[in-house]
């Protein structure tokens, strides 16, 4: 079954792309490479900064654990961490809780890994939308979805911190009316949001929220880094970061695996309104997406790949 639902996504994922091929092919033939070859060093400089925010936000997973009782040194945590985006482009990202596989034989429950996981999520979703604020400079045309982001975040943080998780999976436990699969599934949910609670102390919130902001804000400028490969348009660095936070936050919203589509629409319309032709603007968006999205799958399978080496008995996340 598993090797099913591996060949199903696999071949839905390359239809999406041959879809999209087919959909822009003129506008693809308008492209021309010689751009990246020109500056080939601010490609690599951008994708310098992709690494410094997988250092950074893998530094805070290791915090995270921690915090939670579970204390490993910080190149395993980095590795562990950085595993987990082999399979980033899953819905919401939910396919990174992989990496809980490489945990269980240190006797870390799942319900500490998917608390660690929920508020790093919750936290960068909070420092991309403050970076979206940013795109409110130059056009109001995505203010809806931003205020509607905020609306979701502080709702969940509300949830998060006021509700009694543990009485609440009590209660589910002794529950009879609920059916069996859906009560167990709301049993592992309410576990996991009350460990997530000791994650909600001030000084945590704040330390999680700035390495967020640190994070993403690199790949921002990594964007307006990219911009210069056409040195007639002017794209300065405010602009850079929040046209990438303002895509990537809808692509998050969207649930599609990565965003795959709706953050390279979005990123590429608000490109074309900073002065680039859409050519430019597409070219722009592809080359941030695979030194971002695309980078970290490989630097994904690549920990996997270590992973494996340096203790061939850990379980691998497809096993």
């Amino acid at each position: 079954m598993r090797q099913i639902q591996r060949v199903f996504w696999c071949a839905l994922m390359l239809a999406f792309a041959a879809w999209c091929v087919q959909a822009f092919r003129l506008d693809l033939a308008q492209l021309s490479l010689s751009p990246i070859l020109r500056s080939w060093d601010v490609v690599l400089l951008a994708t310098f900064f992709s690494l410094l925010n997988y250092a950074a936000r893998a530094v805070r997973w290791q915090s995270y654990l921690a915090r939670l009782g579970h204390r490993m040194s910080v190149g395993f945590a980095a590795l562990t961490y950085t595993a987990g985006f082999a399979f980033t482009l899953s819905p919401g990202k939910v396919g990174e809780m992989t990496r809980a596989r490489y945990y269980a034989p240190l006797g870390i429950p799942v319900a500490d890994v998917a608390a660690a996981f929920f508020i790093e999520r919750l936290m960068d979703l909070l420092a991309m939308l403050v970076l979206a604020l940013l795109i409110l400079t130059i056009s109001d045309r995505y203010s809806i979805a931003i205020w509607g982001a905020a609306a979701l975040i502080a709702t969940a943080l509300a949830l998060l911190a006021a509700l009694p998780w543990p009485a609440v999976a009590q209660a589910l436990q002794a529950s009879t009316r609920v059916p069996r699969t859906l009560r167990a599934s709301l049993i592992g949910a309410a576990v996991t949001l009350a460990a997530a609670r000791v994650l909600l102390r001030p000084g945590t919130l704040l330390f999680g929220f700035a390495i967020g902001l640190a994070a993403w804000g690199l790949e921002g400028l990594g964007l307006g880094l990219l911009g210069s490969l056409f040195p007639p348009v002017h794209l300065d660095f405010v602009a850079g970061l929040g046209i990438y936070a303002v895509a990537v936050l809808i692509g998050a919203l969207s649930f599609l695996p990565g965003g795959l589509g709706s953050t390279e629409a979005v990123m590429t319309a608000l490109l074309v309104t900073q002065g680039f032709t859409f050519p430019q603007a597409l070219l722009i968006t592809i080359v941030c997406r695979v030194v971002t999205l695309w980078f970290a799958v490989g630097v994904g399978w690549g920990a996997i790949y270590a992973l494996r080496r340096q203790a061939p008995a850990v379980v691998a996340p497809w096993q």
